[in-house]
């Protein structure tokens, strides 16, 4: 029996059985097996081939990407953010590459990729599906775009972009597991576990292999975010869901719309440039940018062109920002801000600065 038949038993199995207290252990087990079935799967096949407009070089200081069905208005909606020329028809499928498109906002410069539309089964390769949603995988933000006529559609790309290891809006899971040569597992629970038993995570680490770790709890997770994490392979993202076309509708359509829709989304129409500065200050806020103003040594801070950086960024991506070779010159760094406790304290390459905060990066004697 191959891979596929086996994932396809495990399936018919788990739909005879029935969801309660008594098969969580079952079913847990059951989607363990699906997850490593797939791994494996996925490691025998060929790796997704980026050609033909499918391999775009990041740009800018954070890219984001559209994900939505043929013909909801991305290419007109990229056009009206950049200056990009993406193709616009009133047919499904335009466009048939990645587009690029750069919007300047507040002093970032933002890359935003228009997507060929995706359909139901684009996962599993429909429609270049899997070429289209890879791209997904290295975007710092994944708007999930929708007709107003057809908002129902949230849980089909929502599903398609978990198909290939992609979670949206959540974190990995804050758990650590070291393995050991000998000793078995042993779990400490800094957070008691109460979605699933403890002897579900050991069952389930044992369907992997793992079968001595010392097992670190650090918060409540369940059977699924635990196969996440020790299947590897998954990233973690942030979205944001926009409406288009609201200048078809009225205010009573667009009411009963925010009840069909539970998660937060912003309402657009890229035809009538509706709402497109909301959009804009949207994104800014999801990508979560921080301003790092320059001082270089012995002058005088430049507060007037921040360093535009992503929250959490260290020294050293602030190095690898302004040159490639920045890191091999590095000696130390002083910073004034937040970040620090004083005043051009001297900091090393991995100290994580904070908003506002400015930096002098002092390079090796003869550099």
């Amino acid at each position: 029996m191959g891979i596929p038949e086996k994932i396809k038993a495990i399936q018919e199995e788990m739909a005879r059985t029935k969801v309660n207290k008594a098969t969580e252990h079952h079913l847990g087990l059951l989607r363990a097996k699906i997850a490593k079935l797939k791994r494996e799967q996925e490691t025998k096949s060929k790796k997704i081939s980026l050609h033909d407009g499918f391999d775009v070089r990041r740009a800018g200081d954070a890219t984001v990407v559209f994900i939505g069905l043929p013909s909801v208005g991305k290419s007109t909606l990229l056009n009206i953010l950049t200056s990009a020329k993406s193709s616009i028809g009133a047919f499904q499928f335009t466009t048939v590459t990645v587009v690029p498109g750069m919007m300047e906002y507040r002093g970032a410069k933002i890359q935003i990729l228009d997507l060929p539309g995706i359909i139901k089964g684009a996962s599993s390769g429909k429609g270049l599906g899997r070429r289209i949603l890879s791209v997904a995988r290295s975007a710092d933000l994944v708007l999930l775009m929708f007709d107003v006529f057809q908002p129902y559609h949230q849980d089909v790309l929502i599903t398609e972009l978990g198909n290939i290891g992609i979670r949206l809006n959540q974190k990995p899971p804050n758990i650590l597991i070291e393995k050991t040569a000998t000793g078995g597992i042993s779990v400490a629970q800094q957070v008691k576990l109460t979605k699933m038993t403890e002897k579900l995570l050991k069952d389930i680490l044992h369907v992997y292999g793992i079968n001595s770790a010392r097992v670190v709890i650090r918060e409540d997770i369940d059977s699924e975010q635990l196969i996440d994490f020790v299947s590897g392979n998954k990233t973690y993202e942030e979205s944001l869901i926009v409406v288009n076309k609201i200048d078809l509708v009225d205010d009573e359509f667009l009411k009963e719309l925010k009840s069909k829709i539970p998660s937060e989304f912003i309402q657009v129409s890229a035809d009538a440039g509706i709402n497109i500065e909301q959009l804009k200050e949207r994104i800014y806020e999801k990508l979560r940018f921080i301003r790092i103003y320059m001082r270089p040594k012995g002058g005088e801070t430049d507060f007037k062109e921040p360093l535009i950086a992503r929250e959490n960024s260290t020294v050293l991506d602030i190095c690898n920002k302004l040159h490639r070779n920045m890191r091999k010159h590095f000696r130390y760094a002083l910073v004034w801000g937040k970040s620090v406790k004083f005043g051009g304290q001297r900091v090393g390459i991995n100290h994580v600065l904070h908003d506002e905060d400015v930096l002098t990066i002092i390079k090796t004697r003869g550099t």
